[in-house]
Parts: C-alpha cells; sequence; structure tokens
C-alpha cells in the first residue's frame, strides 16, 4: 500500500490591487485540479491562499480612493475570496500577507539572514519626484528609449526594442505620477547577497525541481552571473518596517513569499497542527508553487536561495504555467476581451472552463488560447453530448425497468477491465499536470462506452419484454462505464461528480475505479449540465464591454 503523503501546495497571491481576471483563474483551476486529485488519492493535501496586500500600487490606488491601505485590501480580499469560491477553487486558508504572523516572520528571517552575513548595506541612487515626495519605481517613470527612440516607454526596458535601462537613462523621464522630471536622489538600501547561492541555485535547480525548459532558461542567468536582490524601499510605502527603521520596508517581493508561510502558520493554529514540523528543513513534507512563468526568478532564485539561508525547507517542485489568450491574442479591452472573473460567472457555467483549460494545460510554459468558439463546441460535444447523454440512454431503462437496481453481473467485463486499468495511466497524468493527456484519455474511453451502447441497440432490445434481462444487463454496463468516466473527470468537474454521486448513489474515490457497482440501487437521473448558447458568450463578452452594446 502506498504511503500517505504530505503536501503544502500553493499558488501566486492575487495582488490585492484589482479584480482576478481569466488568465488568473487558469492558475487557480492547475492548481485546485491537482490538490483535489491528491485529495482523491486520500494524501493529505493543504492548498494555501491568500492576498498579496503591500507595495506602492496598492498605497497610490488608497489614496486615489479617499480610503486607508488597510480598507483598500480589506475590499479586494472579498472580491478574490467571492471568485475563488465561484470557481470552486478548494482552498484551504485563504489569508493576507498583511498579517501579524507574516509581519513576525519577515522579521525574524531578516534577522536569520543578517546574522549569516547575507544582508548588506548600500548607498543608492534612485529617480524622485520632488512634487510627489517620492522615491519612484522604474514603472512610474515613462521617457522615450536612448537606444532606439521609442517614445512612451517604462524607465525600466523597452518594449519596442528590448534594451533594459535605469529610469533616469530615458530621454526626457517624466514621472507618471505627477508629470514632473524626476531627480537623482541617494538613499540607503538592504542587499540580500543573492550572488553568495549561485552553486547551491545550480545543483538544487539540476534536482528536477523545475521542468527542463524552465531550468535551461534560469541557467542563462545564473551562467550571467546573479546580481545581489533589493529587499527594502523607501517611505512613502504599504508594508512592513524594517526592523530598527522608521522609513524603510521590507520590499513586497521579500514578504510575499514568506507570505506562503505565514498563511500556513494560521492554518496551523486553527487545524490544531504542529506548524514547525512542516518547514524545518528536514521535513518529510512536500512544497508545491504553483506559478506563472513571469515570476520565475522570484520563485526558482530569490525563494530558495533565502529559505537555505534561514535553514528552512526548500520547494519540491516548481510548477509553471504559460499565459491565457484569447481567440489568438493577448486580453485586450478595446477588443472586448479583457474578461474578468465575475464576468465570466455571471453568465456561465465555471466547470466549463475548467473541464476546457485541463484540456490544453500540460507540465509547460507554454501560453493557452481560449477560443470562444471551440470552447463551446468542446464543452457541448464531450461533456454534454458524450458524458451526460451517457447516463441519460442508460439510467432510465434501469430505474423504470428494474427498480433502479444495476445487474448483479457485468455484461463484459473485458471492456470494464479496460476502463478500470486505465485509472493507472491517468493518474499518471494527474501527478505530472498533463492534465490534457488525461482529458483526451477520459475523452477516448466516453467515445469506447457510447459506442458499446450503439452497437447494443438497448433501445431496441426494450420493445420485447423477453429482452428485459439483457437491456438491464447493457445499460448496467453503461452506468458502470459512466461511474469510471465521472471518478476519472471529478478534480476537474466536482459539481458534475457531486451530481452524478446523488445519480449513483455513491461516493467515488479514485480507488472506487478498482470494482464496478453490482446489484446496486441507483436514483432517477436528473439534468446533470446544460448546453452553453452562443447568446451566453455574447453576454459574457457584453458585460467584459461594461454593457450590451
Amino acid at each position: 500500500m502506498n504511503k500517505k503523503r504530505q503536501i503544502i501546495v500553493t499558488n501566486a497571491l492575487p495582488y490585492a490591487n484589482s479584480a482576478l481576471h481569466l488568465g488568473h483563474i487558469l492558475e487557480y483551476t492547475q492548481t485546485d485540479i491537482w490538490v483535489r486529485f491528491q485529495r482523491m488519492k486520500k494524501n493529505d493535501c493543504f492548498y494555501m491562499s491568500a492576498d498579496d496586500a503591500h507595495g506602492t500600487p496598492i498605497m497610490l490606488t488608497a489614496s486615489q480612493k479617499g480610503i486607508s491601505p488597510e480598507e483598500h485590501i480589506h475590499d479586494v480580499k472579498k472580491s478574490h475570496e467571492a471568485d475563488f469560491r465561484d470557481f470552486l477553487i478548494s482552498v484551504d486558508n485563504y489569508y493576507s500577507t498583511h498579517s501579524s504572523e507574516n509581519k513576525e516572520l519577515c522579521e525574524s528571517i531578516f534577522e536569520v539572514l543578517k546574522k549569516n552575513d547575507h544582508i548588506e548595506e548600500r548607498e543608492i541612487s534612485q529617480a524622485f519626484d520632488s512634487k510627489e515626495n517620492i522615491f519612484l519605481a522604474d514603472r512610474y517613470v515613462k521617457g522615450t528609449c536612448p537606444v532606439c527612440s521609442a517614445e512612451n516607454q517604462y524607465g525600466d526596458n523597452c518594449e519596442i526594442c528590448g534594451a533594459t535601462y535605469k529610469p533616469l537613462d530615458l530621454k526626457n523621464p517624466i514621472s507618471v505620477l505627477s508629470g514632473e522630471t524626476p531627480i537623482e536622489k541617494e538613499s540607503k538600501h538592504y542587499f540580500f547577497k543573492l550572488s553568495n547561492f549561485s552553486d547551491f541555485l545550480k545543483k538544487w535547480l539540476s534536482s528536477g525541481v523545475v521542468e527542463e525548459g524552465i531550468e535551461n532558461k534560469l541557467s542563462e542567468w545564473l551562467e550571467e552571473g546573479l546580481n545581489d536582490w533589493d529587499i527594502s524601499r523607501d517611505a512613502p510605502y504599504f508594508g512592513f518596517n524594517i526592523p530598527g527603521e522608521s522609513d524603510k520596508f521590507f520590499y513586497v517581493w521579500l514578504d510575499a513569499p514568506i507570505g506562503y508561510i505565514a498563511t500556513f502558520q494560521n492554518f496551523c493554529a486553527k487545524a490544531n497542527l504542529d506548524f514547525k514540523e512542516f518547514w524545518k528543513s528536514d521535513s518529510p513534507t512536500e512544497l508545491y508553487h504553483f506559478i506563472g512563468k513571469d515570476i520565475i526568478n522570484f520563485h526558482a532564485l530569490f525563494w530558495p536561495a533565502m529559505l537555505k539561508s534561514a535553514n528552512m525547507r526548500l520547494p519540491t517542485k516548481i510548477c509553471v504555467h504559460g499565459f491565457v489568450t484569447i481567440d489568438g491574442s493577448k486580453m485586450s479591452k478595446s477588443r472586448g476581451t479583457f474578461i474578468l472573473a465575475r464576468d465570466y460567472l455571471n453568465n456561465l457555467n465555471p466547470e466549463y472552463l475548467r473541464y476546457y483549460y485541463a484540456s490544453k494545460l500540460s507540465n509547460s510554459a507554454e501560453d493557452i488560447d481560449l477560443n470562444l468558439e471551440d470552447f463551446v463546441q468542446k464543452v457541448n460535444s464531450d461533456l454534454v453530448g458524450k458524458v451526460v447523454n451517457l447516463a441519460s440512454r442508460c439510467s432510465k431503462f434501469i430505474t423504470k425497468g428494474n427498480s433502479g437496481y444495476l445487474h448483479s453481473k457485468l455484461d463484459d467485463e473485458v471492456l470494464w477491465n479496460k476502463f478500470s486499468a486505465a485509472s493507472v495511466a491517468i493518474e499518471n497524468y494527474y501527478e505530472n499536470r498533463s492534465f490534457s493527456k488525461a482529458m483526451r484519455e477520459i475523452l477516448s474511453l466516453t467515445d469506447l462506452a457510447n459506442e458499446y451502447i450503439s452497437k447494443k441497440e438497448p433501445w431496441r432490445l426494450n420493445k420485447d419484454p423477453k429482452n428485459k434481462d439483457k437491456v438491464i444487463s447493457i445499460c448496467s454496463m453503461g452506468m458502470n462505464l459512466f461511474r469510471l468516466i465521472i471518478i476519472y473527470l471529478k478534480p476537474v468537474t466536482p459539481v458534475l461528480a457531486e451530481r452524478s454521486e446523488l445519480l449513483l448513489n455513491e461516493k467515488l474515490h479514485w480507488e472506487s475505479a478498482q470494482s464496478p457497482s453490482i446489484n446496486h440501487k441507483i436514483n432517477e437521473f436528473e439534468p446533470l449540465l446544460h448546453r452553453i448558447q452562443k447568446e451566453d458568450i455574447k453576454s459574457m463578452l457584453d458585460s467584459a464591454n461594461g454593457g450590451s452594446k
């Protein structure tokens, strides 16, 4: 018997400054499917998430709204939690990085890094807005690219020629906040000595913690040489004060990943678990981070180096996904395809998108296209036309013809064994996040089940009362195949599975696939899913566009 695993799972923390969109939902869906699969395998899988609640953008947005940053992040958190709930994201604890646990952990880890001589103080020059009295992050300075002269470029890199530079290297730089020309001003900052960890990171990354394509990219950065990491920001800033400083704050990218630990600490207090056992360096617990490809440097370089210095457990796996495009292009407000999670939820069943994303997701960081026409066709054909239709075709013969009792024997043991044996391959696909392969395998089985029923024609046989036993046997076989399909789909479509469990009169686990349902009473069929209508898509796009056109 396999030993039960203990696994901590996180997704990248949503930034507490705006509503979630369908790009965010890809990551949370990928994470949730993997978590639900682990729970079906009866592993202890703890899914943690929280709002990333610090930084200059949050401070500025709150100021524009005339409310405190605390009020702003509270309102956004409620919105995010509602989207998680309604997209069926089964997070165990949804917390905030603006918490007492996170403050204490940031301070204690910082002190350990200092003690280990991995923190250094330096004077640096930065762009400063004299009118707003604030140091400017790169994205708050715009101007003309010093290399190709492209206008309206941000202060870190040119989107036209790809050049990187410092904000004040721009020609005619202006502050996005005031429109004034920034000046250069010196300030003391704290740096984490990331360059000390190059050898450790090379060895750690080669251990299989990331997929090969991601490892190759990270290796390029390591070969170029790592720069030490500025972990401080000047006042005014919404965040945690650095110990001993009144006008210096921890950079949000220091306290955000520590927020994973703080969220789990908060969970442990409520669940009566020994928090320290999970985060010590030799803990047998696994740690999986699900993230987008745009933040691999923080999670696969800065974060593990910081954990190594602090003598804390390292991630087991960093699972990286690509971006979402809509109909082949980046989500765009001007095209009306910047679709918020709530735009979708107000018009469509969340399980449709969960299934569509699963049918596209692999363990690589390739981008995924949400083609709306293909989305409608695939959901209607696969889930409604094939999976649900199988139960609809078979169950009525049993509830009407045999008082709801499935036959005492399988009509085709060879076929049932083939479906049951498929659990090994599908389990492997789920474990390795090859969800698209799992969906193809499941749909292939669904096609076989429907072919079986079409070939046996129970509706034709049922015209002769003498064929009653044969009809019940065939349809019971069909329901057993439907039962296996639902077991395999359950991590992706939990509500469909729940409704199917009511029909089957049984709670389904992964090991349920090893034995058939024999001489067991099922309930009457109720509609399990409805087809997507073109009007539903139009309504969603109208909503994304700010109302019906």
